[in-house]
């Protein structure tokens, strides 16, 4: 026979079990997946292709990074139309053998978007940055590899996301 003292523990037990598993019956406070905000990353809207390059020991060449912005998105021109919007950025890592020297970024496109008063500078599509790589003349032939990280910021016509950062490599073989 149960006491009341094993019977009151037990039932509280029970209503909290069936209270968690049960849903509320106002629809209004639950949330569809639909009215669920968007959870954008910036780096999921870029695609980035490397293509190696070739370089002679003692001689420069070119980095082409080809860039693709997902339909619908783009990213910030460099540099940017105002300070406080954050700049697509290649930023390349030196190697032992290779350095880095200038970034170049293609001509931007002029949009308007509801958020701006003026038309913005920014990349949609597909376009390439260039970055010019320096083999020293000690440097020994064969593969190398290079870091670099892309900075980017994804907006749409309504919002800009949390900007992000891509690692990169850059396969560089010196003959």
């Amino acid at each position: 026979m149960m006491t009341r003292s094993r019977i009151f523990p037990l039932a509280v037990f029970v209503l909290f079990a069936v209270s968690g598993c049960t849903r509320p019956n106002d629809p209004a406070s639950q949330l569809s997946a639909e009215n669920a905000p968007k959870r954008i990353a910036s780096v999921d809207v870029v695609k980035v292709t490397v293509r190696p390059v070739e370089i002679t020991a003692g001689s420069s060449g070119e980095a082409n990074l080809r860039l693709t912005i997902q339909s619908g998105y783009h990213v910030n021109a460099n540099p940017p139309t105002f300070p406080y919007l954050i700049p697509t950025e290649l930023a390349i890592t030196p190697g032992s053998a290779v350095s880095a020297g200038g970034v170049s970024y293609p001509q931007p496109i002029n949009a308007k978007f509801a958020f701006s008063e003026k038309p913005l500078a920014v990349y949609e599509g597909d376009f390439e940055i260039r970055a010019t790589l320096n083999a020293g003349k000690a440097a020994k032939p064969g593969q190398h590899t290079l870091s670099a990280t892309l900075r980017v910021q994804a907006c749409d016509d309504q919002v800009c996301y949390p900007p992000g950062t891509r690692e990169l490599e850059i396969p560089v073989t010196i003959k």
